[in-house]
């Protein structure tokens, strides 16, 4: 569907070059037919809210806000005046010390700002009790997904690759703090620890064991497969699981604050070194983890970003990167050849793996 809704952005004079992955919602706003779409259409939004990221991100939510003819609500992003070490062993319990007091105030308003906002606009009224239990419905998924990120790590060959984990893990994070998505991973962990329990692996003549940095590869899952079937090249991890089970629970304090400092900082955890790059470093060796392969799309400032810097600190502990560009959702310019072709070589001149 995205080479289509895509097609439609440019038929209005948008850039090709634009960021798709933030664009892609515009896009379908522009859908002359969207009953057509998947389910029979993606439902009318009611509001639209994000935080200001980058300066794309603000444009293209007003933009989709008007579209729609819905109101809209941004979210300040601020940047760190200092980097802590080692913040996925502080950010559990220790996010007050984590974070910059002045960052956790500006979202803590904001968020304060945005629950006045949602009662105006729905009508609804905000249940502190019922805020608090969602707040530890979180936590409870984001220990699944811990426990499910350090079976993996720990197992080899790997009871599942990215693949397996992926989707399912995005999917429970949009219904973050529901049963529903407690159960998902819950079940993502029993069905992973079942596979380790009775010796199950994605290839049992694994000789690779590989990290995929950057977003997934949404319209071409099954290029991650192409290669456990012939080098026993196995992708077991990438950002999805890691940041769930590193940066996502919060124990403690007021539940509000709390939440502010969840998103504080996930863009400097996921694209701001020496926050990323310490991290990646350190999933690297707990995986131990042969190679990275870094999917990088030059039209998105975030999906680039520090990829020298972490190049360069995988290297340095002795992880070889090939870093591939091309977009993760516009399959209109995907050479499969191509990558094919420079993964092989990857695996074969930089790894030396062969193929079985």
């Amino acid at each position: 569907m995205a080479p289509y809704y895509l097609g439609l952005l440019n038929e209005r004079g948008y850039r090709r070059d634009l960021c798709r992955y933030c664009s892609l919602s515009l896009a379908s706003a522009f859908d002359p037919e969207p009953e057509k779409g998947p389910w029979g259409g993606l439902p009318r939004p009611s509001l639209a809210v994000t935080r200001i990221t980058c300066d794309s991100q603000a444009k293209i939510f007003e933009l989709w806000a008007q579209t729609f003819g819905i109101p809209f609500y941004a979210l300040e992003n601020t940047v760190p005046i200092r980097v802590p070490s080692k913040w996925w062993e502080l950010v559990p319990y220790d996010w007050e010390e984590c974070f910059d007091r002045h960052r956790l105030d500006v979202a803590e308003e904001d968020y304060r700002g945005l629950i006045r906002f949602l009662e105006w606009h729905t009508g609804r009224t905000f249940r502190e009790t019922q805020f608090r239990a969602i707040m530890r419905r979180v936590n409870e998924m984001a220990e699944y997904f811990r426990k499910t990120r350090d079976l993996i790590a720990e197992t080899v060959p790997a009871p599942v690759a990215v693949t397996d984990t992926m989707q399912t893990v995005m999917i429970s994070q949009w219904q973050r703090g529901t049963d529903w998505a407690v159960e998902t991973a819950k079940s993502l962990y029993e069905e992973v620890r079942g596979r380790v329990d009775r010796g199950e692996s994605v290839c049992p003549k694994e000789q690779a064991r590989l990290m995929w940095l950057g977003r997934g590869l949404w319209f071409n899952l099954g290029f991650y497969q192409h290669f456990e079937e012939k080098y026993g090249a196995v992708f077991v991890w990438s950002i999805y699981l890691a940041i769930a089970a590193d940066g996502y629970a919060r124990y403690g304090g007021d539940p509000l604050r709390a939440l502010a400092s969840r998103f504080a900082g996930l863009e400097d955890m996921l694209h701001m070194p020496p926050w990323n790059s310490d991290w990646i470093v350190k999933e690297a060796k707990h995986h131990r983890i042969s190679g990275a392969v870094h999917l990088i799309s030059d039209s998105c400032t975030q999906g680039a970003g520090g990829t020298y810097f972490i190049r360069k600190a995988l290297e340095e502990a002795g992880v070889p990167v090939l870093q591939l560009r091309a977009d993760p959702v516009d399959a209109r310019a995907w050479d499969e050849s191509e990558a094919v072709s420079a993964m092989e070589q990857f695996l074969e001149q930089r790894l030396g793996v062969k193929p079985l």
